[in-house]
């Protein structure tokens, strides 16, 4: 399915990035950024243009295929990792920050990335995510077509456990990204540190 999409001579989601990581800039450490499901690379070019050494990783190849490019003509560079995230190792205690955009995941692989996510960042290390709630579907703005593949704020908290949350909030707002999200949608934000607030 995504290799097809991501077929489209346009970006899918556009090049922008998404409107709430970049509202975070003045929070957002230094280091080592790991993007998962990147896509066409929006979200991780925009990171490596803030100073940060990137890895985007995606299960579609075509669209990493589109995140180099895009990364060339913004004049960065990016790692891009083609793999399935059920076969992916973050690791432990490697990245200063983890970014999470509209990644949605069946239920019980989503709990294990996220665990891993936790694992994965060092201490001081900061988590984003946005994503759709159950109540996208009733809009149809863009999402997954199930809301199983949605998350909410209750099971995000208890999904990210040993994080502290500085912000997580339910909300509806409108999204405007590229062809695929487009209009007023259902989203839950969190920003997250793991340990004190940096």
């Amino acid at each position: 399915m995504w290799d097809q999409r991501y077929s489209e001579e346009e970006y899918a989601f556009g090049t922008e990035p998404n409107d709430f990581l970049r509202s975070l800039l003045p929070q957002l450490p230094d280091g080592k950024a790991l993007s998962i499901g990147d896509g066409e690379g929006r979200n991780g070019v925009w990171l490596a243009e803030q100073g940060l050494a990137v890895t985007s990783v995606d299960a579609s190849a075509v669209g990493l295929e589109k995140a180099r490019d895009l990364a060339f003509r913004h004049g960065v560079s990016i790692a891009t990792v083609h793999a399935d995230l059920a076969d992916f190792d973050i690791g432990r205690a490697r990245w200063d920050i983890i970014v999470s955009i509209f990644c949605h995941l069946p239920p019980p692989l989503r709990k294990r990335v996220l665990r891993d996510a936790v694992a994965g960042l060092r201490p001081g290390g900061m988590f984003v995510l946005e994503a759709y709630t159950p109540e996208q579907i009733a809009f149809g703005t863009g999402g997954p077509p199930t809301a199983d593949l949605t998350m909410t704020l209750d099971s995000l908290r208890q999904e990210l456990t040993g994080l502290n949350l500085l912000h997580a909030e339910e909300m509806e707002r409108e999204v405007h990204e590229g062809r695929y999200h487009n209009g007023r949608s259902a989203v839950v934000q969190v920003l997250a540190v793991k340990g004190d607030t940096p």
